[in-house]
């Protein structure tokens, strides 16, 4: 088994086992997405991945970190994702959308004027989360359970979107310091309810959502669910690797089929914990105590680096991030330096 040894999750075939990692681009105007989302996402299916990932897509407004941020919470937005869709798969690559809502790191400016907090008059909105807890300066307001049970909804009703759209996989973020992990990690979960205190309470939001969600999708597609694995805070409230293979298990039985383990988003993680491949053990751990397919991410940007992460078992998938930004075609590449057989486009065959 190689990097370029097809995978099947449920009755999803990959051709090879890079992923586009999810990246937002910040370039929507009202949730939709548009040329530009088209050729980011087409190029690196052009460029031989087996899996797209979209960048993180609010299933609600008030879910956006910022305006420029990608939604399908409306039929305009599912329709320009489905022209996207559409030429993905001309390229004999399959697309997954990731669904997301940011919780108190929303309402935020364009990263070209630093993600301050928008103002009243640019638009802002009042952001909420588990509970009123401050994140990044900005304290949230704390949802009641009514607004939790209608967001496991709106993440429903976007799911049915996403298969209406014609994608092939769905991955929910409930990573980075967003929604899903502001109510799963004690950090910033103080609630004393059924979705707070306890293990299994702050996990109730995210299973309640991909039990809503496994409802609504064909059987034959995967859903797929990123994690941070670790918060990178030195506290006994953190969560923990050992919390996410406790996680792991109760979504696979939920019926997730691949997780992706990331790490961190309360907090900057420090430099002499960031090396090529550091949150891969996260990846391995969780693969081989519950079972479940895993996805590796961190730092990963060397085809033998990637092949080996395969070769190991250390993962199922491995997702490039950065790395594809520099090389939209990181797979046809990765197939040369190790001398693998991969399809190039016919119309770039003279370039390999």
């Amino acid at each position: 088994m190689n990097l370029f040894t097809p995978i099947q999750l449920r009755n999803l075939t990959l051709k090879n086992r890079i992923a586009l990692s999810p990246m937002q681009q910040y370039s929507a105007t009202n949730g939709v997405p548009g040329n530009w989302h088209m050729v980011h996402l087409g190029s690196r299916a052009v460029g031989g991945a087996g899996l797209i990932l979209t960048e993180c897509t609010a299933v609600s407004e008030e879910g956006l970190a910022t305006l420029y941020d990608t939604g399908i919470w409306n039929d305009e937005q599912k329709n320009a994702w489905k022209n996207i869709v559409d030429f993905v798969h001309q390229q004999d690559a399959k697309i997954g959308i990731q669904l997301w809502h940011s919780g108190a790191k929303g309402s935020l400016k364009h990263p070209n004027e630093r993600m301050k907090p928008l103002t009243p008059e640019e638009g802002a909105w009042i952001v909420k989360s588990s509970s009123a807890t401050e994140i990044n300066g900005v304290t949230p307001q704390e949802l009641t359970i009514d607004e939790i049970q209608e967001l496991t909804v709106k993440f429903a009703d976007a799911a049915l979107r996403a298969v209406d759209a014609g994608f092939d996989t769905i991955e929910l973020h409930a990573g980075h310091g967003y929604l899903f992990h502001q109510f799963y990690s004690q950090v910033i979960n103080k609630r004393q309810d059924e979705y707070g205190g306890s293990f299994d309470n702050r996990i109730r939001f995210l299973v309640e959502t991909v039990q809503k969600v496994r409802k609504v999708i064909p059987e034959g597609m995967p859903l797929l669910v990123r994690i941070s694995a670790v918060d990178y805070i030195d506290s006994e409230e953190a969560w923990t690797l050992e919390d996410s293979i406790a996680l792991s298990k109760i979504l696979k039985e939920n019926g997730v089929d691949l997780i992706t383990a990331s790490g961190g988003g309360f907090t900057n993680v420090s430099k002499d914990k960031v090396y090529p491949g550091y949150q891969v053990p996260f990846a391995e751990a969780i693969k081989k105590q519950t079972g479940i397919s895993t996805g590796a991410v961190g730092l990963i940007t060397e085809a033998e680096q990637a092949n080996t992460i395969i070769e190991n078992e250390q993962a199922d998938l491995v997702l490039i991030a950065r790395e594809h930004l520099r090389d939209p075609y990181f797979a046809i590449h990765s197939a040369k330096k190790l001398g693998l057989e991969t399809e190039v486009p016919w119309q770039y065959k003279r370039a390999f």
